[in-house]
Order: structure tokens, then C-alpha cells, then sequence
């Protein structure tokens, strides 16, 4: 039952009257031949770390900083708090739990790379958004998270959520479109408006590159997962308001493998590219690690 794309999973699913959490648990059983429970057990263990690493990230200082970012999530979430953000007090709050991770990350905390470390503040930040918005139970956020995974796994398979291979594209882009969809899901959308909404979460970051300052996970990656909450939030609503993806979402992936495989070295982290090799990215890179570039 390993089907390769979205739309041999909704025909596999719509066949066996199986939701798309159905299929992601009985997916994850196949690959793994463990039991339920224990798939389950893991998937609530990784959303307590999720909520953990928000919240040391907003609140505990004892680890320090990063090489570059600083400890700003906090800052970020104070100004939600005031209902002045332009970009409004949800989505403020969203992305101030995704660059909270961020911060977790960079210190060597305790984070859950979904899809990668470099886009591991995405899923926290909008999960713990449509939580807040919308009272959804743990329960519900677990089988978001199955469909998440589901969504990240398809695009694994026919594209990349590797930076090294795709671009930032790959990472932050393939984060939001999981976290969109699963999105969709968790506020009961159709098997194809979950398709939909990370097919418009993928087409939104198409062909960025990843340009690590210093060659470090740190800038410009903390505030790109900010940029793919905001993303993946907007396409919820979209898909809310039946404004739907004219291009279907495997075709999306086609596009974005093409466009990874088409993508220069120097835009696939390795920090050679981009913003890394901006006159103040060079300085960065001289001043951490005493190289000449």
C-alpha cells in the first residue's frame, strides 16, 4: 500500500473508506512492522518536544546563544501580545513559536527536525497556532501530524526536502506544505483541499535557495520559517475560502524536483551563494571562524 503520489493515496483511501490519518498510521505500521501503540506513543512524544522546545525557546536562557541569530523569539511574541503586529496577533504569535525552535536549535536543544533542523520551527509554530485559534485536542494534532508526515514523505520520495539537493525550497518549502495540509486536515478539509493547500504552500516558496551565512543553520533560516508559517497559514485560509491550486499538487513536486535539479551548487548550502557570499556574509564567516573567506 506504499503509494508514490497524492493522487494514488486519495483513489487507495476513497476505495477503503480510509481517512488520510488512516492511511499515514497503517503506512507507518507497514514500513516499520511496529504495533499502533507504539507508533502512536512516538508521535505523541515528538509533539511534547515540539510544544517543549516553543516554550524553553520563548522562556529558558540557560543554554545562550547562536554563533549569529540572537535570543529574539521573545521579543517577537511580546509584540503579539500587544495586538499592534501588523502582520496580527495570531500569526505574530505563529511565527514567534517557530523562530523560538529555531533559537532551541542553534544551541543544540532538544528540537524535531520535521522535515529537517533547518525548517524544524514550521510544524510547532502553526500547529500550536490552529491549537490556540481553533481548541483542537492533542488527539487531532497527532493525526495532523501522521498527514504531515504522509505529505513530507511523498515529496521525499518524487523531489527532495534536502537543502544540499533542492535548495531551501526543499526544506522550508516542503515544511510549509506539510504543515498546510495537515492544517487543512485538522480543520476537516477534503482529501483534495489537504493536496491543495500544500500544493499553494510549495508553489509560494518555488526555487529558493539555501544560502547559509557562514554555513551555518542560523541566518537567513531562522526567519524563513517564520516566512513558511505565515505561508502555511495563508494557505489554510485560502483553501478555507474554496480558492483552490489550478496546478494539482503532484505536478507541483514534478515542478519543484525540476527546479532543484536545475539550481547551481552555490545555492544548495553550501554557503558559497546568495546572502553567504554578501560582502557582511563573508565578514560573518572571518569573524566565527578566523578563515581568510
Amino acid at each position: 500500500m506504499q503509494m508514490r503520489n497524492s493522487k494514488e493515496i486519495i483513489e487507495f483511501c476513497n476505495q477503503h473508506e480510509l481517512s488520510l490519518f488512516d492511511y499515514a498510521l497503517s503506512y507507518e505500521k507497514e514500513l516499520t512492522d511496529r504495533t499502533e501503540e507504539m507508533i502512536l506513543s512516538q508521535m505523541k512524544d515528538y509533539w511534547i518536544i515540539m510544544k517543549d522546545s516553543v516554550q524553553n525557546g520563548l522562556h529558558d536562557f540557560s543554554r545562550g546563544e547562536g554563533r549569529i541569530i540572537k535570543r529574539k523569539a521573545k521579543d517577537v511574541y511580546d509584540l503579539a501580545l500587544t495586538e499592534t503586529a501588523a502582520s496580527g496577533s495570531r500569526m505574530l504569535k505563529a511565527v514567534a513559536y517557530g523562530l523560538a525552535v529555531m533559537e532551541v536549535n542553534v544551541t543544540m536543544g532538544h528540537i524535531v527536525a520535521a522535515p529537517t533542523a533547518g525548517a524544524s520551527g514550521i510544524l510547532p509554530g502553526v500547529f500550536l497556532s490552529l491549537q490556540e485559534t481553533f481548541h483542537l485536542d492533542d488527539d487531532k494534532i497527532i493525526e495532523g501530524l501522521f498527514v504531515a508526515g504522509m505529505i513530507g514523505s511523498i515529496i521525499a520520495k518524487n523531489a527532495s526536502i534536502s537543502g544540499a539537493k533542492g535548495g531551501c525550497q526543499a526544506e522550508v518549502g516542503s515544511g510549509a506544505a506539510m504543515a498546510a495540509g495537515a492544517g487543512v486536515y485538522m480543520l476537516k478539509g477534503s482529501k483534495e483541499e489537504v493536496f491543495s493547500a500544500a500544493a499553494i504552500a510549495i508553489k509560494n516558496l518555488m526555487g529558493l535557495v539555501c544560502d547559509p551565512v557562514a554555513g551555518l543553520v542560523e541566518v537567513p533560516c531562522q526567519k524563513r520559517n517564520g516566512i513558511g508559517i505565515t505561508n502555511s497559514l495563508m494557505a489554510i485560509d485560502l483553501i478555507r475560502a474554496k480558492m483552490y491550486s489550478y496546478i494539482p499538487f503532484d505536478e507541483v513536486v514534478v515542478a519543484m524536483k525540476e527546479v532543484g535539479d536545475l539550481m547551481p551548487a552555490c545555492h544548495r548550502e553550501t554557503g558559497t551563494g546568495g546572502i553567504a557570499n554578501s560582502k557582511t556574509g563573508i565578514a560573518m564567516k572571518k569573524e566565527i571562524f578566523h578563515v581568510e573567506r
